[in-house]
């Protein structure tokens, strides 16, 4: 009788293992994957993501060249446009937010402008300098880029990206500032500030309704 009980038991364990590997195996199975456009607005967690660096760059970008003092450098100079460098923006929100990437997009709106001209990070022209260095030892003679012929910067671009939450319930509001400022390098004149926001609303949806 014991024995037959024994292995009735052993039967169910067994089973109850073959369930749960099965769930197991469930949930670690490959998901459906596809492509979507990259430029595409996308929210899944109401995060700062990839649509909203390049759209505040953007717009801050916009706001940048629409101060006037673009126009006023050119007009002194003989028509030549400025050089801008973007410099450091802090992260001071409550999550982790891949500055160099919005850096980039505000370095490639500024390009893309054709208004300025954008000189390289300190990393990116520690790089540049070793090649150049290398070049004039290595490099034919009439194809070696010249020393000390680099292009200073007139402006630098700094800035801060802020947050705000507030979540009650299933509900959450996540707010992001964004505030530049452009300064003069030679003057430490503050030529244009500007600030953009990011206001979202979280409604999180609980399981069965």
């Amino acid at each position: 009788m014991r024995a037959s009980v024994a292995r009735g038991t052993a039967r169910r364990m067994g089973a109850g293992a073959v369930v749960t590997a099965a769930l197991l195996l469930a949930a670690c199975a490959p998901k459906h994957v596809s492509r979507i456009d990259p430029n595409s607005v996308t929210d899944l967690s109401g995060r700062w993501n990839d649509t909203d660096s390049r759209l505040v760059a953007g717009a801050l970008i916009e706001q940048s060249l629409g101060g006037g003092w673009a126009e006023r450098y050119s007009g002194s100079h003989g028509g030549q446009p400025p050089t801008v460098i973007v410099g450091r923006f802090r992260n001071d929100s409550y999550e982790h937010i891949p500055v160099a990437t919005f850096v980039n997009d505000l370095e490639r709106a500024f390009v893309s402008s054709g208004q300025v001209q954008v000189v390289a990070s300190p990393e990116e022209r520690e790089e540049v300098r070793t090649e150049r260095e290398d070049q004039q030892e290595h490099a034919r003679e009439d194809t070696r880029a010249r020393l000390a012929q680099e292009l200073g910067a007139d402006y630098v671009l700094q800035g801060q990206i802020q947050s705000i939450e507030d979540e009650e319930g299933g509900e959450k509001i996540v707010y992001y500032q964004v505030d530049a400022t452009l300064i003069d390098l030679e003057s430490n004149v503050k030529v244009w500030t500007g600030q953009h926001r990011i206001k979202k609303y979280i409604e999180r949806r609980r399981f069965g309704f």
